[in-house]
């Protein structure tokens, strides 16, 4: 499925696509969805579209072995701000202008 179809699926579909892929249960979500919010993605299309990206750059650093990614205390914060980081850095417009 393309993201564009899965950023429009119901809020129980799309939570268990996260679950299933990429290792994420429904408080972790909730958590990462609301750094997002605050961080200015104010337009739930433009959150679900970086929290896949931001999933899928987790996932590039993760253990082949283990499905669920693993944070730690305040490891969230640290590699979401990296992440916007990084695609500020490249100017990653896909993304970072879904922010704006």
């Amino acid at each position: 499925m393309t993201i564009e179809k899965l950023i429009h699926l119901p809020d129980l579909s799309f939570i268990r696509v996260c679950n299933e892929d990429y290792g994420i249960n429904r408080g972790l979500y909730n958590t990462i969805d609301k750094f997002f919010y605050e961080r200015g993605f104010e337009r739930i299309i433009d959150r679900r579209k970086n929290i896949l990206y931001f999933l899928d750059y987790v996932q590039k650093d993760a253990d082949l072995n283990n499905k669920r990614p693993k944070f730690g205390s305040g490891g969230l914060k640290i590699k979401i701000e990296e992440y916007l980081l990084e695609i500020e850095k490249n100017n990653n417009h896909k993304m970072w202008q879904l922010a704006k």
